[in-house]
């Protein structure tokens, strides 16, 4: 079997395991480019799937202006790219956790602000999550393309790397993950954690966390499970909608006792 090709089955083996999470009509193969219209790209630097992102808005906030809903999604697609990226990310995050406050008027022409929800924490099934494989993304001076991004509303969330299982899983670290940040930044500014696996080895961490800070996670539902390191565990525990929103919401921290701002997640059960 060559290395196409067992990278290939690894994938199709997280896509199957997304497809009980998120349903298995939850799927887009955007390899040919062909599904940007109905993401709502209008080119191929962008990374918000802005029709997903519209709907769900407009879904999660029926009491709103849509003056507020348009003003939200120009804070939350906006240029960040003179931001670092963990700040760009730390204010995105923000966004996901309080909602995007905007100011409008109201019929007497009085100013008001008005908070737009961009994720339901509180009933899971309400938001839209669907698995993309090989979608295109261009930077400045290089187009790459990440093998699964889970989008949640819209927005990159989770980013998942593979690699053939006789290849080290510090390459999908270091030739990818790495790559990625300096070619495409924009992906990470709205990404919640970072999946690697080789179909053997599978950790999650953050965008600032070196390939060292990156754990296994060996238990799915309780912390007297006996352990195990698997593909499906790691996925399991982390992206299952409502176990996902908890992370999200209650499992990210951003450290800046050290004088450089980290991005940290919290290890399973912590």
């Amino acid at each position: 079997m060559n290395e196409f090709s067992e990278n290939k089955l690894i994938e199709q083996t997280a896509v199957k395991i997304f497809g009980k999470l998120w349903s298995a009509d939850n799927f887009v193969n955007a390899y040919s480019g062909e599904t940007d219209a109905e993401f709502g790209r209008e080119n191929p630097g962008e990374v918000v799937l802005m029709n997903y992102l519209k709907i769900a808005l407009t879904k999660l906030n029926p009491s709103v202006s849509t003056e507020a809903l348009n003003l939200a999604i120009d804070e939350i697609i906006k240029d960040r790219s003179a931001m670092s990226m963990v700040n760009a990310n730390h204010e995105i995050w923000q966004l996901l956790k309080d909602g995007v406050k905007v100011e409008t008027e109201n019929e007497k022409g009085e100013q008001q602000t008005e908070t737009v929800k961009v994720i339901d924490f509180e009933n899971p099934e309400e938001n839209h999550f669907i698995l993309v494989s090989q979608l295109w993304i261009t930077g400045e001076l290089h187009k790459r393309r990440p093998d699964l991004i889970g989008f949640v509303n819209g927005l990159p969330l989770v980013l998942i790397e593979l690699k053939a299982s006789h290849k080290n899983l510090r390459n999908a670290y270091q030739q990818n993950i790495r790559d990625y940040k300096d070619t495409i930044p924009q992906l990470f500014w709205y990404n919640v954690f970072i999946i690697i696996s080789n179909g053997i080895e599978s950790k999650v961490g953050t965008l600032t966390g070196a390939y060292e800070h990156f754990n296994e996670w060996k238990k799915i539902k309780d912390e007297k499970e006996i352990g195990k390191i698997s593909l499906e565990t790691v996925i399991k525990g982390t992206c299952e909608p409502a176990r996902f929103l908890d992370i999200v919401e209650n499992f990210i921290l951003f450290d800046d006792s050290r004088g450089e701002r980290r991005k940290i997640i919290a290890h399973y059960f912590q």
